[in-house]
């Protein structure tokens, strides 16, 4: 068992069963062995996980295009705040700047601030936005018109799930076994007020998945963005409507055991946009789209034709399979979903409908 599984395992000797979110939450953030305290590069081929920015800069340079028109849509306002969650190495906020630079005046009408709580990431973001301000949490970000990228952000928030019981909920819990490992159980049945409706939709043994850190965050970014005007495209895997167990670990890019190894192992979870949508009310939210769609509407096989008429060989070779790894239904295509979020009066950003 890693050392953080001991840890835990102690933890629940000595408080009892522990629930998955706390337990998700220590995984990832523990600042002795969590996985993104201790992970230097987690990014990449060398890492255990690509994001689509890695893949190709023709991913972040459509969705700078997109929050760009937005902008200019709303009247370019001045004093507008282009903001990014969870922000990695930086790669997709370089690539946004560059292509929404082209943009007349929304360089010098705009302040681009992160959300990072890393230091060894804020190091390297700064390298590539060197002139970029950072924050902790998203509700320390400065008043304005929000402009604002969230891709693969949600899914490492730490989930709860529940069991439908009946008229209630077990919820799902970490407990252990005879010889001391960690093992999913379940608490005793209870009502659960945020799922009271979705008794309508799930039977007996059906599995809903509860991201409340999400709903938060996202109730925030839709009050700003009703009052204040701004856009907001949230890219993440998922679907609409939490259903079933989509907790996962990756390492090495290759799928392991959720109870493997705490805090060596990335964890995370499909993210439920319906949820998102919901929370996000004043703001008005899209329809959610496939990544592949998104990017097809914004002109991304036209963008990988200019690009690879001025490369050769590999290089050509490389930009096809990053147009296909971004768009392919059996790639990121697919998978992947884009959802939109814009005030009331306002179009949704280009490359998704109302």
């Amino acid at each position: 068992m890693s050392p953080l599984g001991r840890k835990i395992a102690a933890r629940i000797e000595q408080d009892g069963p522990m629930r998955l979110d706390t337990f998700m939450a220590l995984c990832l953030t523990d600042p002795e062995h969590g996985y993104y305290t201790t992970h230097t590069d987690p990014i990449g081929l060398q890492g255990d996980f690509v994001t689509g920015p890695e893949i190709s800069q023709m991913f972040g340079e459509l969705m700078g295009l997109s929050l760009a028109s937005c902008w200019a849509e709303q009247g370019t306002p001045n004093g507008a705040i282009l903001a990014e969650l969870g922000p990695g190495r930086g790669t997709l906020m370089s690539d946004v700047l560059r292509a929404a630079s082209k943009v007349p005046g929304f360089r010098d009408a705009v302040s681009v601030h992160f959300v990072e709580a890393s230091p060894r990431l804020r190091a390297e973001q700064a390298r590539k936005v060197p002139d970029a301000t950072w924050h902790d949490t998203p509700d320390s970000l400065p008043d304005g018109p929000l402009f604002l990228l969230a891709n693969e952000f949600f899914d490492a928030l730490p989930i709860r799930q529940f069991v439908r019981t009946g008229g209630s909920w077990r919820e799902r819990v970490i407990s252990r076994d005879a010889s001391g490992g960690l093992v999913p159980d379940l608490a005793d049945p209870a009502p659960v007020r945020a799922l009271a409706w979705r008794l309508a939709d799930t039977a007996e043994g059906d599995i809903v998945e509860l991201c409340e850190p999400a709903l938060e965050i996202t109730a925030m970014l839709g009050a700003r963005i009703a009052t204040a005007g701004g856009a907001a495209l949230i890219v993440d895997y998922g679907g609409w409507r939490s259903y079933g167990d989509t907790v996962q670990a990756m390492s090495r890019h290759e799928y392991v055991d959720v109870f493997s190894a705490p805090g060596q192992i990335d964890l995370t979870a499909h993210v439920d946009f319906e949820a998102l949508a919901r929370a996000a009310v004043p703001a008005r939210h899209s329809r959610m789209e496939t990544q592949g769609v998104f990017l097809e509407r914004l002109g991304v096989t036209q963008r990988a034709q200019a690009l690879a008429a001025r490369a050769e060989g590999e290089a050509r070779e490389a930009i096809v399979t990053q147009h296909h790894r971004l768009t392919h239904p059996d790639e990121m295509g697919q998978l992947f979903k884009v959802l939109g979020l814009f005030p009331e009066g306002a179009s949704p950003p280009p490359g998704l409908e109302p």
